[in-house]
Parts: C-alpha cells; sequence; structure tokens
C-alpha cells in the first residue's frame, strides 16, 4: 500500500511539474514587466521634471515680458499725452492768430490811442 501511496504521489508530482514551469515563466515575465514599468516611470517623472523647469522658465519669460510691455504701454500714452497737449495749443494759437488777423482794425484801435489834435479855442470877451 505504501507504493502505491509513492507512486500517486509521484504521479501527482508529475502532473504538477508543468503548472510549477508555467508558474516559473510567470514569474519572470512579471518581473520583466515590473523593470520595464519601472524604467518608463523613471523616464516620465524626469520628463515631467523637465516641463515643470521649461514651464517656469516660460512663466518667468511672459512675466517679463508683461512688465516691458506695460512699460511700453505707458511710454506711449504719455507721449500721445503731450501729443494731444501741443495740437490743442496749437489750435488755440491759430484760434487766436486767426482772431487777431480778422479784427486787426478793432485791435489796432485798443492797441493804439490817438490823441486829439491840440485845439484853440477863442473866447469872445471884450
Amino acid at each position: 500500500m505504501e507504493e502505491v501511496k509513492v507512486a500517486l504521489l509521484e504521479q501527482k508530482l508529475e502532473d504538477l511539474k508543468p503548472v510549477i514551469i508555467k508558474l516559473d515563466a510567470a514569474i519572470e515575465k512579471l518581473s520583466e514587466v515590473n523593470t520595464t514599468v519601472s524604467r518608463m516611470l523613471a523616464v516620465h517623472e524626469e520628463r515631467i521634471s523637465k516641463q515643470e523647469e521649461i514651464d517656469s522658465i516660460l512663466f518667468a519669460k511672459i512675466d517679463k515680458l508683461r512688465d516691458k510691455m506695460d512699460l511700453d504701454h505707458d511710454n506711449v500714452l504719455q507721449r500721445i499725452r503731450r501729443l494731444e497737449q501741443r495740437v490743442w495749443i496749437s489750435i488755440g494759437a491759430v484760434a487766436m492768430l486767426s482772431f487777431v488777423a480778422n479784427n486787426s482794425s478793432w485791435v489796432t484801435k485798443i492797441l493804439t490811442t490817438q490823441a486829439e489834435p491840440p485845439t484853440m479855442e477863442w473866447s469872445k470877451s471884450s
């Protein structure tokens, strides 16, 4: 009977050998996949960190550009205001010259005083 038990156990071991071989192959493949995934994660992590560095550089450049544009905008506004001021002054000067030119006789009368010629009056007293 013991021989039968040993033979049965040997048969069961023989039947389990392909399963054990398949389990070993599956474990090897899983460890290869694990290694590959670890490498991929490392590469992706490196890419993400590089992208973050690039993003921070780009944001800094955008901030500098915005500051420069704000400064340029303010300068242009100041120049436009000065130009407007000069235009209004010029319009006022032209209006004044036009007024003076059109009313030159009136202005001349105001600016020059004409003295009445001296006259002698005779009185009749005798």
